[in-house]
């Protein structure tokens, strides 16, 4: 039995049907329930046979355009538009995992934070709500990381135009940051390419 299968079975008879496991492209991904979030995320820390010590990354991630235009039926794919990944890292047993989770509320994506888990999401978390908008319920410092702590929107999710529609500048006379409209006009560059008549020939 290879350590993939042997994390999968370990997985699957500490969780049972709690959650769902996906064994891909040579990687394990658990999906777990948002309201089962913290406590399944703390059982894959605290369990001697699992002993996921230490949480790598976490990413938000928009599904409501994945795979267009060459999927026509992106929407019903995916439960929900938000979900939330986390990649683990078990030192006592040397493997790696992914959990996954999906925002229950395509309107308003909320899910618990795991901070309690993992301190070492803190600044995850942070950037994926600045990005993506999700709430994380119960984060001691929930704010803009990235952006400024005024801007609008969530510039990662997939309806946020590519332009926008502000810009950000320092003004010397004001001595602050303002915001103005975008005095850019938008184009697109095709590139020119200029070779000579025999270019590649005989050479």
């Amino acid at each position: 039995m290879t350590r993939l299968e042997t994390l999968k079975s370990t997985l699957h008879s500490v969780f049972g049907d709690d959650a769902t496991i996906i064994h891909s492209h040579g990687e394990i991904t658990l999906e777990a329930p948002a309201e089962n979030w913290v406590d399944i995320c703390t059982t894959l820390r605290d369990h001697p046979s699992l002993r996921f010590e230490t949480c790598i990354d976490l990413c938000g991630i928009d599904y409501s355009a994945w795979g267009a235009p060459t999927y026509t039926d992106a929407a019903s794919r995916f439960p929900h538009r938000f979900a939330v990944v986390i990649h683990l890292l078990s030192l006592t047993h040397n493997w790696r995992m992914r959990v996954r989770a999906y925002c229950t509320n395509d309107e308003f994506p909320s899910i618990p934070t795991l901070f309690s888990v993992w301190p070492s999401v803190n600044w995850f978390e942070r950037e994926a709500f600045d990005l993506y908008g999700i709430i994380f319920e119960g984060h001691p410092d929930l704010r803009r990381i990235l952006t400024d702590y005024g801007f609008i929107g969530h510039p990662f999710r997939k309806d946020f135009p590519i332009s926008g529609y502000v810009e950000m500048r320092y003004d010397p006379e004001q001595k602050r940051v303002i915001y103005q409209p975008v005095t850019i006009e938008p184009r697109e560059i095709v590139p020119r390419v200029v070779r000579e008549d025999d270019y590649g020939v005989g050479r």
